[in-house]
């Protein structure tokens, strides 16, 4: 993946947005997140927004009225909603690491009946703004319970509560961090500070978050102090592109890490020693571990993308039909199905009983395919683009039936609830950075029929 915040060839999508917009911000392109203010050392805490609430935030009922999710005021901007969008979709320029022609992939497209609502939306707060560090990495959001999320938001890792409306603050990385863990042999620990994370995980009470240089920060939730961090790698080229918590086949937790180093890392939480170190030849930007914990994806600045045994390494199968780099990956609960995303603008699936092609394509609506969720009852799956769009697709239909989630701003992450009841969204944006929450819908035929 791309090493540095921005890179000066980079387009931006809307190069009047002040102008249309009165001088307020909606992010503008997948690279446009590299202008993240991400320097001050202080959490995000002085937005005055606990005296405006009503202003900032937006529930259920108010937009059912007609006020917007995000609180975008449209009445007073140059633009109406509708026109902006078909701006945008104009004038997005979708960030490409291979120039390749995307004409024979059109014919694998899925057709996908769109217009579905699995998901309504509940609540929005600016409350809380994520942050994004790199523009390339989107997994900044994670949510432990329906009311319980964890996102970044700037030097701080932050927790929200949506049933309380408020926020707290988890873990500062602007200031020294010193491990609890004691020093054990072969185990490299060392104190960190100013760590500006690049991608993050929260689950079995464990939070860990990777860092530009190569950090890594494992905290428990139900203890005051970090339990381990260290730096994975000294190469220079040490962004941490994505980290995992997973259950061993014999049911220890482990983290995962994977670097730009062209490594992935495994750490045993009891003790945090390594219990692997693999090396694939080309920086690693996104791994994760099947539910059974016994297969390991890989994927990276590749076209294609591997399948290997999670105690060894060894690459069992290479996956073929991307034609660019990926960035995402999810199992699906059952552990048959593998997702895929890439800056091809498309999800590949595919079924590990047959590896030799992916059983469907997927496509987004504008940009690369940055993040990717299963609910845990593997019911749907949630696709998010850089920007503007996340799809929710109904597994059970063959992912031929979606929602399409239709928003302004850099998205920073995604996350169901465990219990597959919530889908949370955060947005990363100067005026309108938030937090997103849409419920899942039920149709109680019961409760029709007695009407």
């Amino acid at each position: 993946m791309e090493q540095y915040f921005r890179d000066d060839n980079l387009q931006y999508v809307v190069d009047d947005f002040y102008d249309d917009f009165d001088d307020e911000s909606l992010s503008g392109g997948d690279e446009s997140a590299a202008d993240s203010d991400c320097g001050s050392l202080s959490s995000d805490f002085d937005d005055d927004f606990e005296s405006n609430k009503s202003k900032t935030d937006t529930s259920a009922l108010e937009a059912r009225n007609g006020k917007d999710i995000q609180g975008i005021p449209w009445e007073r901007m140059n633009y109406s909603r509708g026109a902006y969008r078909e701006k945008r979709l104009k004038n997005y320029k979708n960030y490409e690491s291979l120039s390749s022609s995307r004409d024979d992939i059109e014919k694998e497209y899925l057709q996908v009946e769109k217009g579905k609502n699995f998901y309504d939306f509940h609540f929005n707060t600016r409350l809380v703004k994520s942050t994004i560090v790199h523009f390339q990495l989107r997994n900044l959001l994670w949510s432990t319970s329906k009311h319980d999320v964890y996102l970044m938001q700037n030097y701080s890792v932050m927790h929200w509560s949506s049933l309380l409306r408020r926020s707290k603050e988890v873990l500062n990385v602007a200031k020294p961090i010193i491990p609890k863990v004691k020093r054990r042999p072969g185990m490299l620990v060392e104190p960190l500070s100013r760590v500006q994370i690049s991608t993050m995980a929260v689950k079995d009470n464990l939070l860990v978050a990777g860092g530009f240089q190569g950090e890594l920060i494992c905290k428990f939730l139900s203890q005051a102090e970090v339990a381990f961090c260290t730096k994975v790698t000294a190469e220079e080229n040490a962004i941490n592109n994505s980290v995992d918590i997973f259950h061993s086949p014999a049911g220890s937790l482990r983290v995962l890490t994977a670097n730009n180093d062209a490594r992935v890392r495994i750490f045993d939480t009891s003790n945090f020693a390594s219990m692997g170190n693999f090396n694939f030849g080309w920086s690693v930007n996104n791994a994760s571990v099947s539910p059974d914990g016994k297969l390991l994806a890989v994927l990276g600045d590749k076209e294609d993308c591997l399948i290997a045994d999670a105690e060894s390494g060894k690459i069992i199968s290479t996956l073929k039909g991307h034609l660019d780099y990926s960035f995402a990956s999810a199992w699906h609960p059952d552990g048959r199905i593998l997702a895929t995303g890439n800056q091809d603008t498309t999800c590949r699936l595919w079924d590990i009983r047959n590896l030799s092609q992916s059983m469907a394509v997927l496509k987004g609506r504008m940009g690369s395919i940055r993040a990717l969720k299963f609910t845990c009852d593997g019911r749907f799956m949630a696709m998010a683009e850089p920007a503007d769009f996340v799809h929710v697709f109904d597994v059970q239909s063959g992912y031929s039936r979606s929602q399409e989630i239709d928003l302004f701003g850099e998205i920073a992450g995604i996350s169901f609830s465990p219990d597959a009841e919530s889908l949370f969204v955060g947005i990363a944006d100067r005026a309108y950075g938030s937090l997103l929450e849409f419920n899942r819908r039920h149709c109680n035929r019961y409760l029709d029929s007695m009407i």
